[in-house]
């Protein structure tokens, strides 16, 4: 059974990135779960990220729309649009986009294939500037209760999306207090015991998973938690989502990998893989 090693991250005060930068130009980024089509869905937040970086391969990691929640009922607002709309002209400029869908787009499997300058497929191999292999996959795929039990990750997902009802008016208090953005819902999955457990459980399986295909580590989301583990020779990397923890991944040019996260509009901070232990974790 592949080890755990603890945690060695920690995440410096958030700089203010001034608008009139230029965006800023990466190898590659990661975007999962951003559940367009939720109330949810910070795409505000995710546009920006988007006019940050200027990606030569970007990795749409699944769940970009939420297909079940817009079975309940239509919520399409103009931003949400708008981020497939910044998508599309990225791609249309030379970035490469590669869409893995997740289980809540799961129907866009029905489409695999090359479309332009945009492939749909189910898994990925990233190759790093140093020369790390990564597969890339959304994570649905080790997930026990979405592949058995559908009707429960249903249910589920309909007290999750409660829990999410409530992050505007919580953030709303918190704008006129001058904090940043925060989840009740991500708080709430880290202090539950058994929700804990499913993590690190989850973690294991996908790269238990990963290892058939010999790679140096894995990527993945599913499970709106950003984290950069090591687990004995293959790298656990999840690129986190747009609900809760407001991040992405990007791969700089010497192949340097490491965690975006927007806790509140034009505000951004890195968590980066070079840490105590640089050729363990890159």
């Amino acid at each position: 059974m592949p080890t755990l090693d603890a945690p060695r991250f920690t995440f410096p005060q958030p700089p203010l990135i001034p608008a009139t930068l230029s965006p800023r130009r990466v190898r590659a980024a990661w975007i999962s779960d951003v559940h367009l089509g939720t109330r949810g869905s910070n795409a505000a937040l995710l546009l920006d990220f988007l006019r940050e970086y200027e990606v030569q391969t970007l990795y749409v990691v699944g769940d970009l729309i939420d297909i079940w929640q817009m079975r309940r009922g239509r919520y399409w607002p103009q931003q949400h649009n708008d981020v497939i709309q910044k998508i599309l002209r990225k791609s249309r400029k030379g970035t490469r986009v590669i869409y893995i869908p997740g289980n809540h787009d799961e129907l866009l499997g029905d489409f695999y294939g090359i479309y332009g300058n945009i492939a749909i497929q189910q898994r990925a191999i990233h190759q790093t500037a140093d020369g790390r292999r990564i597969l890339i996959i959304h994570g649905h795929e080790l997930d026990t209760v979405v592949q058995n039990v559908k009707w429960l990750a249903y249910v589920g997902d309909a007290g999750y999306q409660f829990l999410l009802s409530l992050n505007p008016l919580i953030n709303f208090v918190r704008r006129r207090f001058g904090r940043g953005y925060w989840s009740l819902s991500a708080y709430v999955k880290q202090r539950v015991k058994d929700a804990v457990s499913f993590i690190g459980k989850f973690e294991e399986a996908v790269v238990k998973y990963a290892e058939k295909y010999s790679v140096d580590a894995v990527l993945c989301g599913h499970i709106h938690s950003a984290a950069i583990r090591k687990f004995g020779a293959v790298t656990y990397y999840n690129c986190g989502d747009w609900v809760e923890t407001c991040s992405a991944m990007i791969e700089r040019e010497d192949g340097v990998i490491e965690i975006v996260t927007y806790g509140a509009p034009g505000a951004a901070r890195l968590m980066s893989a070079l840490a105590t232990d640089d050729a363990a974790v890159r």
